[in-house]
C-alpha cells in the first residue's frame, strides 16, 4: 500500500513539473483556437510558436528549409507572420496549410498572438 501511495506522489510530481516547465500557451491563444494546431514547444498541426519565432528572429531556416529573409520579400517578420496569420496559407512550414484567422480573430489580437510568437528567440 505504501509503495502505491509513493508512486501515484511521484506521478503527481512529475505531471506538475512538466506544466510548470513547459510554457503556457496565452490564454488569447486559447480563446482564438490557436492551440488546436500550435503549441509554444513542439510540432502539433503547425509548427510550434518557438520554432516560428527562433527562425524569424535569426533567419534561419523552416521545416521546408526555406530561409526567412526568401519568404519575407522585404516584409518585416511582424508585418509578414500578421498576414500569415489573418489570410492564412501553406507551404513554409510543411504541408499543413494556415486557416485564414480575420476576421474572426481582430487585428489586435492577431497582433498580440504574432509579437508572443516572435518573443521566442
Amino acid at each position: 500500500m505504501k509503495s502505491i501511495i509513493v508512486s501515484m506522489i511521484a506521478a503527481a510530481g512529475l505531471m506538475v513539473a512538466g506544466s510548470v516547465m513547459a510554457e503556457d500557451m496565452p490564454e488569447l491563444a486559447k480563446k482564438s483556437g490557436c492551440t488546436a494546431c500550435h503549441s509554444v514547444d513542439k510540432k502539433v498541426v503547425g509548427p510550434a510558436w518557438a520554432d516560428v519565432g527562433k527562425a524569424y528572429n535569426s533567419n534561419g531556416a523552416t521545416t521546408t528549409g526555406k530561409k526567412v529573409s526568401e519568404i519575407l520579400g522585404g516584409k518585416s517578420a511582424k508585418e509578414y507572420l500578421t498576414n500569415k496569420v489573418a489570410k492564412g496559407g501553406s507551404g513554409n512550414w510543411g504541408t499543413a496549410a494556415m486557416i485564414p484567422n480575420a476576421p474572426k480573430v481582430s487585428e489586435a489580437d492577431i497582433a498580440t498572438l504574432v509579437d508572443f510568437v516572435l518573443s521566442h528567440k
